[in-house]
């Protein structure tokens, strides 16, 4: 595995970054020449200027994960900022099975969170504090590896990405959560799973418990690693939902269930690989040159920060956190998985056809429908976007393939 961050200190780093500051502009003639004609780009459609976006956008990426590491505002800082609320801890005794056994394994306790408030103009600065019975809400977890992003709007992909979705589909309101986020070597361990998923599932809490949505008038979406989470948390309300102490006997009390199952599941270029194997013949190979994550993926920092001292890297070929996984999986692990799958949301998965975690989502898509959500009249929802990177939702450089895939999204989410 390839250390991340080796040239982290000063005077390291300013030198290492002019040095390839000078390589990226000495490369540039290079990659205009290979990229003048068509035939010759990552993608035949693509314009000359996207090819030589994602030409210099890899190096980039190589300079932060080789030189600067994540940093990450408190939620003290963030509680200064327009449409924040507190997300209260959940009780120790509602955590069960194997999330517990996580915790336990890596000393992981519930903590107060927080997160942002979204609306058509934007962040909302007078949150809602109890829902009718027909407001609807998309719960949506911000991508970035596990170790990086934030719910805030100062993290341009949540605000584009956030925008998007109530521009193009009938809902009004946003909930992004924010979560910790991990660290793991060369820089101390901070926050591995599942402290992430504990936040979630608080923020989720908050949603259907304390604000009393209906979890029928709930969407989960996230992209990236917050497609995990947001499978993690759908995969936690399936398998858990009627179970918990003290928790939920408070919230039977109310009426309700601590964890309901949501209405759907919007997937968006989840990496539903953690181990982010390279296999070969697959798309973490073939489309390495169109896609702009790789040197972030080869340096698999987030495997380890995820992992914290209580797992091993064979814990995160399981389903709970690889649902894609290209690997064989046993039988038991199989059947399980199936009779889970039938019982999700409706789901949609969208992907790009020109990303590297391409593979790793139609494998999920197949065991969702073998697993028995196909009988359910069609409640996968597969997009997959000709000639698109990862993520494309989080930036307006990805027209017209992020409007196409909002468009899906706005149909899709039209026929609840």
């Amino acid at each position: 595995m390839a250390k991340a961050f080796p040239y982290r200190n000063e005077p390291v780093r300013t030198i290492y970054t002019l040095l390839s500051i000078f390589w990226i502009l000495f490369r540039l003639p290079f990659w205009m020449l290979r990229n003048a004609l068509a035939s010759w780009r990552p993608r035949r459609n693509w314009t000359f200027l996207r090819s030589i976006i994602v030409e210099v956008a890899n190096p980039v990426v190589l300079i932060m994960a080789e030189a600067f590491p994540p940093s990450h505002q408190s939620y003290e800082e963030l509680a200064t900022k327009p449409g924040f609320v507190w997300v209260e801890p959940l009780s120790e005794d509602i955590v069960v099975g194997d999330v517990k056994r996580y915790a336990e394994v890596n000393g992981v306790s519930n903590e107060r969170t927080g997160g942002f408030w979204y609306g058509l103009e934007g962040v909302k600065t007078t949150p809602p504090t109890e829902a009718g019975p027909g407001d609807r809400v998309i719960y949506y977890l911000h991508g970035g590896g596990f170790v990086m992003g934030s719910a805030s709007p100062s993290f341009p992909p949540t605000l584009t990405t956030t925008q998007g979705l109530l521009q193009h589909t009938s809902f009004t309101h946003i909930f992004a959560s924010e979560y910790r986020l991990s660290s793991g070597p060369p820089l101390p361990p901070k926050n591995p799973f599942p402290a992430c998923l504990l936040d979630v599932l608080a923020g989720y809490f908050y949603l259907v418990n304390t604000l009393k949505y209906l979890p029928e008038n709930v969407i989960v979406a996230g992209d990236s690693a917050g497609g995990v989470l947001a499978y993690q948390l759908v995969r936690y309300c399936v398998t858990y939902r009627g179970r918990g102490g003290e928790g939920k006997a408070k919230a039977k009390a109310k009426g309700t269930t601590p964890f309901p199952l949501p209405h759907g599941l919007l997937l968006l270029s989840p990496s539903v690989d953690c181990l982010l194997r390279p296999l070969p013949g697959t798309s973490m190979i073939t489309n390495r040159r169109s896609d702009y994550i790789a040197p972030w993926f080869d340096k698999r920092y987030a495997v380890s920060a995820l992992m914290g001292k209580g797992l091993v890297e064979a814990d995160l070929d399981h389903s709970w956190f690889s649902p894609g996984s290209m690997s064989d999986r046993d039988q038991e692990e199989k059947e399980m998985t199936g009779v889970i799958f039938r019982q999700f949301p409706k789901t949609m998965i969208v992907t790009g056809e020109a990303e590297m975690s391409r593979d790793c989502n139609r494998v999920l898509k197949e065991r969702m429908e073998m697993g028995g959500q196909a009988q359910g009249g069609g409640k996968v929802v597969y997009v997959e976007v000709e000639d698109a990177p990862h993520d494309i939702l989080t930036s307006t450089l990805w027209e017209p393939e992020r409007t196409i895939a909002l468009q899906r999204i706005g149909s899709w989410v039209g026929e609840f």
